[in-house]
């Protein structure tokens, strides 16, 4: 992550020195690059998992997410941000092939959105005033913090599938998408690199479980921890 701190509107007025900022910060901006590691856990997943040459770690996949934090306390912040990944999985049967000897193929892709609002905790003081104006950054600020949001998912399957009542195979797409509460708990730290700019480094989990719509008719939702 890199976060960009902003100063009171007063010390914006003075270049700011090396070793210090003018003021203490009342706000930062983050955007960072993030590895999302779904549990692919429930009965959908085990579906997909037995049924075709998908793994659970295949939907493990590259994210993006912007954050906004505003100081309420000198060690408290509000924090808002959206973060959102995408996977696309080719596949095919495991234990079927078509009546040529081909393989039966298919592709699924996901999408997640993840819009969260919650709080931050300084576990040490990010810095300390020397004088009315002037404010040392601390090197490196642990964090902990936690908070909810909304969750957004799209499941779509295109290709070749069987009947397994008949083992006919056909052609066709299978869609599913909505929205469902999220929560998270998340730690970090913050380590200072040059004048207002940091590169943090943190974790977090997130819990949210998703409905499926008619397509996806059978399975207990979509486990999307």
């Amino acid at each position: 992550t890199l976060a960009l701190l902003a100063t009171p509107a007063a010390a914006l007025a003075q270049a700011p020195a090396h070793d210090f900022l003018l003021g203490q910060p009342i706000g930062w901006l983050a955007v960072r690059g993030s590895w999302l590691v779904p549990e692919a856990n429930g009965e959908l997943f085990t579906f997909v998992n037995d049924q075709l040459t998908i793994d659970k770690g295949d939907f493990r996949t590259a994210g993006i997410t912007a954050e906004f934090g505003m100081a309420i306390r000198p060690r408290l912040d509000l924090v808002a941000g959206i973060e959102s990944g995408r996977q696309t999985l080719n596949s095919e049967y495991r234990h079927f092939i078509d009546n040529a000897g081909l393989p039966i193929t298919q592709t699924t892709s996901i999408v997640q959105t993840n819009i969260t609002g919650g709080v931050r905790f300084d576990l040490l003081s990010p810095g300390r005033a020397i004088s009315r104006y002037a404010f040392v950054p601390s090197t490196i600020t642990p964090y902990v913090g936690g908070g909810g949001g909304f969750f957004y998912y799209g499941l779509t399957q295109t290709g070749d599938f069987v009947d397994y009542a008949t083992l006919r195979v056909f052609p066709d797409q299978f869609k599913s998408n909505g929205w469902s509460p999220s929560g998270q708990v998340l730690g970090g730290a913050d380590i200072r690199w040059w004048r207002s700019l940091f590169v943090s480094i943190e974790g977090r989990y997130v819990w949210a479980h998703g409905d499926l719509d008619t397509d996806f008719i059978g399975f207990d939702g979509i486990n999307l921890d």
